[in-house]
Parts: C-alpha cells; structure tokens; sequence
C-alpha cells in the first residue's frame, strides 16, 4: 500500500509562486500532481518516472517543475507566473505498475492518491 500527504497549498496572488509537497511511504514506479477545479474534470498537471523522465500539461509547461528527492521519498511541485486559472485542489497520485516510456498523465493510470491541497491564486 502507497500512502501520500500532501503539504504547501495556500492563497497567492497572481504571478506568484507556490511549492506543494508530497511524502510518501512504499514503492512506487511513478508518481505525479493532478488538479481539480470546481465543476471541471480532474487533469494532470505533472508526472515523473523513477528514472528523473518527466511529463507536462501544456498550460503549465515553462511554469511549473516536478522534482523528487528518491533518498526522502518526497515529490515536489514548484509553481511559478501562477494564474486564477491554476486555483484547484492538488493531489498527489501515485502508482507501482510497471512503466513503459514517458510517466502517463492520466488520472485512470494512478492507483494511489492523497487527500489533496487547496491552491487559490487572485486576480
């Protein structure tokens, strides 16, 4: 079983930086951030394999940066030039599945999850 918890959310105003954490316990392949906005679809903002190689959703590529700290077992996020448009729950996602390429940024392929962290950035 992977558990995750999630750290660094908060209020900023627009054009600010955030950066989330996430520490998690037991083995995982490759893990990522997701976000969810009120009546909107949860969608994945980053991934990252074991292997360091990442994924972006393009409204955030330039912005935002995945990074892992393997001897901690922490995944960070850090949110640059953030935009209303960013304000959403975060989650941290995980899964141990054997991975073939690229880390996926699709919800369907992450098992684990943590309980998420509410980002608000104002106009």
């Amino acid at each position: 079983q992977v558990q995750l918890v999630e750290s660094g959310g908060g209020s900023v105003q627009a054009g600010g930086s955030l950066r989330l954490s996430c520490a998690a316990s037991g083995y995982t392949t490759y893990m990522g951030w997701f976000r969810q906005a009120p009546g909107k679809e949860r969608e994945g903002v980053a991934t990252i394999s074991n292997d360091n190689t990442t994924s972006y959703a393009d409204s955030v590529k330039g912005r935002f940066t995945i990074s892992k700290d393997a001897a901690k077992n922490t995944l960070y996020l850090q949110m640059n030039s953030l935009k209303p448009e960013d304000t959403a729950m975060y989650y941290c996602a995980a899964d141990r599945a054997v991975l073939h390429g690229r880390p996926p940024l699709s919800k369907w392929r992450f098992r684990y999850w943590g309980q998420g962290t509410q980002v608000t950035v104002s106009s």
